[in-house]
C-alpha cells in the first residue's frame, strides 16, 4: 500500500514537473516603434505589450510599425494567455 502510495506521488510531481517546463508557447517577440513589444506565439496568434511590461489589448488587423521600419498585421488578441506567460517569466513560477 505504502508503495503504490510512493508511485502516485511520484508520479504526480512528474506530471506536475512538466508544466514548469512549458515556456507559454512564444515563437519570437518583436519590438515596435513605440516602445510595445509583439509577442508571436507558435500557433500565430499576437499578443501586446506596452512599454511599461503591462499586457494591452489591441484590435485584429490592426497594423504596427516595427523597430526597423517594417509593417505586421495583429492577429488575435491573445492578452489573457500573454499575461499568463509573462506573470509565470517574471515571477518564476
Amino acid at each position: 500500500m505504502l508503495k503504490k502510495i510512493a508511485v502516485a506521488i511520484a508520479g504526480g510531481v512528474v506530471a506536475v514537473s512538466a508544466f514548469a517546463w512549458d515556456d507559454g508557447g512564444i515563437e519570437k517577440s518583436i519590438e515596435l516603434k513605440d516602445g510595445s513589444t509583439v509577442h508571436v506565439f507558435k500557433d500565430g496568434k499576437m499578443g501586446m505589450e506596452n512599454p511599461y511590461g503591462l499586457v494591452t489589448s489591441m484590435d485584429e488587423g490592426q497594423t504596427m510599425v516595427t523597430k526597423d521600419g517594417q509593417t505586421i498585421v495583429m492577429k488575435g488578441n491573445e492578452t489573457a494567455r500573454l499575461n499568463i506567460v509573462l506573470y509565470r517569466q517574471y515571477r518564476g513560477s
